[in-house]
């Protein structure tokens, strides 16, 4: 997923995106969503979350 994409994810869901990196920027959203910020922390091949939006990009 692009940064665009993400931004505009980003906006649905109330969270701002100023100067962010994607990292921070998916992690913000994940807890604007009441989720683990897990993006990007090694823990993809164990979180448990299937449906997760960010699993493919995931690491």
């Amino acid at each position: 997923m692009n940064m665009q994409q993400i931004k505009a994810i980003a906006k649905e869901r109330g969270v701002k995106s100023n100067k962010l990196l994607k990292v921070e920027l998916v992690q913000a959203i994940q807890c604007a969503e009441g989720n683990e910020p897990c993006y990007a922390t090694g823990k993809a091949a164990h979180c448990g979350q299937a449906t997760c939006l960010w699993k493919d990009d995931c690491n």
